[in-house]
């Protein structure tokens, strides 16, 4: 497959109901169908694609989202991931939304068309019952906050043994300007934030945040989870590049001045 093909593919999977932006892309595709006469298994591959994308989404016809999914595809996990949404307001330059379309395997793209059944359903097909479920994937989970808070009623109403984690950037405060983990409090076990950084400029170049004065908002998140009696994470990433240097040292500092415990996540490329 070309490079060129495989990252217009990855955007149009964002824009899966062809609306707005997701003419362009679906303009583009068109147009590389056209420039590859000469390549036969290339003209195959989007011809293909094409028609699945005309029958499976212009024709209206549900897509097979994952919602719910295991790292290495495990059938009896002890973990399970819940991709609640593709929406997110960092755009992280180490993020593997960027630079690829699934995580170990398990497609990450859909356009939030979906119910709180779908959600159960996924998760009640894992036997045994996995033990953790996080709230993960390629978006901010926070953006879903009302589904969050249906999944999360309905894991402690059934599963009251299965721990609940929620892996955030830390807008949620920022975003509904009423202090969300207090919401949360209850139904959740634990909390990861990406505090990604030392200082704001580092997090500005880091993860290009779509709010205004972030850093400091995600700190402020961290200490209301941990105010809130929620047990907070605060992680970075590290080994992405070799460019940004993040003051390790600094910032488990500032994860305990604010009541959390720090985790130094080193950069791996399947995902987590």
């Amino acid at each position: 497959m070309s490079n060129q093909f495989y990252q217009i593919k990855i955007k149009a999977y964002k824009y899966p109901r062809l609306t707005g932006e997701a003419f362009y892309y679906f303009g583009k595709l068109l147009d590389t169908l056209v420039s590859l006469k000469n390549s036969y298994t290339e003209f195959a591959e989007i011809l293909t694609f094409l028609l699945y994308y005309i029958e499976y989404v212009v024709g209206g016809i549900e897509m097979d989202y994952t919602l719910v999914y295991s790292i290495n595809n495990e059938k009896s996990p002890e973990t399970v991931y819940v991709n609640l949404t593709n929406s997110c307001t960092n755009r992280c330059i180490f993020c593997l939304r960027e630079q690829k379309n699934d995580v170990c395997g398990a497609e990450m793209w859909h356009d939030d068309n979906y119910k709180l059944e779908d959600v159960i359903s996924q998760f009640e097909a894992y036997k045994p019952t996995p033990k953790e479920v996080v709230f993960c994937g390629y978006g901010e989970p926070f953006l879903r906050r009302e589904m969050m808070k249906e999944v999360c009623k309905y894991l402690r109403a059934n599963y009251p043994e299965v721990k609940i984690r929620v892996n955030t950037n830390g807008h949620a405060n920022a975003i509904y300007k009423t202090n969300v983990a207090e919401e949360f409090k209850n139904l959740i076990d634990t909390v990861s934030v990406s505090l990604n950084a030392a200082d704001a400029s580092m997090y500005d170049e880091i993860c290009k945040p779509k709010i205004s004065n972030a850093y400091e908002e995600v700190k402020k998140f961290i200490k209301a989870c941990t105010d809130a009696g929620i047990k907070v994470s605060a992680s970075i990433v590290t080994g992405f590049d070799k460019i940004h240097n993040i003051d390790t040292k600094k910032c488990e500092e500032i994860a305990h001045s604010l009541g959390a415990e720090f985790r130094n996540r080193e950069f791996i490329t399947n995902g987590y």
